[in-house]
C-alpha cells in the first residue's frame, strides 16, 4: 500500500500523520473520494453470486486484485514520467507477478500506437459543486481531441467505471476550465485479439478503450443519484486521521 499522501511529518520525524484514503482536503474541507462515493452503487445480482461461490475467500481475492491494480498504475506512471521500468531486479528475480509485467506491456502499446499528448497524470480533481473529489489516471489529447482515461485491470466492466470518467470530466472543466471531449476506460484485460480493422476503435490485443453509450449528462446525473443515496447512509462523513510513532526503542 501507497503513503504518498501523508498530511505531516513532525519536524523531528518521529512522527507520521495519515489521511484516510477515502477523502481529500478542499479549502478547508473534507470530501469524499470519488471511488468511496461510488462504493454506495448497488453490487447487483453478479456480484452477490460470486460472493456466495467464493465465501470467505472474497476478502484475498479483492486485496490481491488491488495490489496487481496498484503496481500496474505505478509502472504506467514511472513510463510516463521517463523513468525505466525493469521486470527482473538486480539479482535477476522477476520483481512482479507476469499478470502485472503483462498489463504493463499493455498499456505501452496502447501508448506506442496512439502517441497521446500528456497533458495530466495521476491529477487530484475536485468538484465545488457535487462536493467530492479524486485522482484522474490521465488527461490527454489524441487526434486533437480532450480525453480523461481511465485504467482499469479488473476482468470484468462495470457500469460504475462509466460514471467514474464522467465526474473526472466534471471535475477537470471546473478545475482547469477546459471542456473534455471525449472519455474512456482503459482496459489491460480485455479479450479483443487485436487492432480494430474498421480503424474506429483503439484497441489490440488484450486491451481497449471502452467509452460509456451513454452522455456524459446521463452517466452524471446516475451519479448525483448514487452521491444522494451516499450522503443519506453517511451525513456527516469525516476522515480517520491516524498518528504513528516512527521511532520505537524499549527503555532498559
Amino acid at each position: 500500500m501507497s503513503y504518498e499522501r501523508i498530511l505531516k511529518i513532525s519536524d523531528d520525524h518521529q512522527q507520521i500523520t495519515l489521511p484516510d484514503s477515502r477523502f481529500y482536503q478542499r479549502n478547508g474541507e473534507y470530501y469524499p473520494s470519488i471511488t468511496h462515493v461510488l462504493s454506495s452503487y448497488p453490487k447487483g445480482k453478479h456480484f452477490e453470486d460470486w460472493l456466495k461461490k467464493v465465501g470467505y475467500s472474497s476478502e484475498y481475492i479483492v486485496k490481491k486484485a488491488a495490489e496487481e491494480g496498484t503496481q500496474t498504475h505505478q509502472l504506467c506512471e514511472d513510463y510516463l514520467n521517463g523513468k525505466e521500468c525493469t521486470f527482473l531486479d538486480q539479482y535477476n528475480k522477476p520483481k512482479y507477478i507476469p499478470e502485472v509485467w503483462k498489463m504493463f506491456i499493455k498499456f505501452v502499446e496502447f501508448w506506442e500506437t496512439y502517441k497521446p499528448k500528456l497533458i495530466e497524470t495521476e491529477v487530484h480533481l475536485f468538484s465545488d459543486e457535487i462536493k467530492v473529489a479524486g485522482t484522474c489516471d490521465l488527461v490527454v489529447e489524441i487526434e486533437d481531441k480532450l480525453w480523461v482515461i481511465d485504467l482499469k485491470t479488473s476482468n470484468h466492466l462495470q457500469t460504475t467505471y462509466d460514471l467514474q470518467t464522467a465526474i473526472y470530466s466534471k471535475c477537470y472543466e471546473e478545475d482547469f476550465g477546459k471542456k473534455v471531449d471525449k472519455r474512456g476506460v482503459l482496459w489491460l484485460k480485455s479479450t479483443k485479439r487485436g487492432a480494430d480493422k474498421s480503424g474506429k476503435k483503439m484497441q489490440g490485443k488484450g486491451w481497449e478503450i471502452v467509452e460509456s453509450d451513454r452522455t456524459q449528462e446521463e452517466d452524471l446525473e446516475i451519479f448525483r443519484c448514487v452521491k444522494k443515496l451516499f450522503d443519506l447512509e453517511n451525513p456527516n462523513p469525516k476522515p480517520s486521521i491516524e498518528e504513528l510513532k516512527t521511532v520505537i526503542k524499549r527503555e532498559v
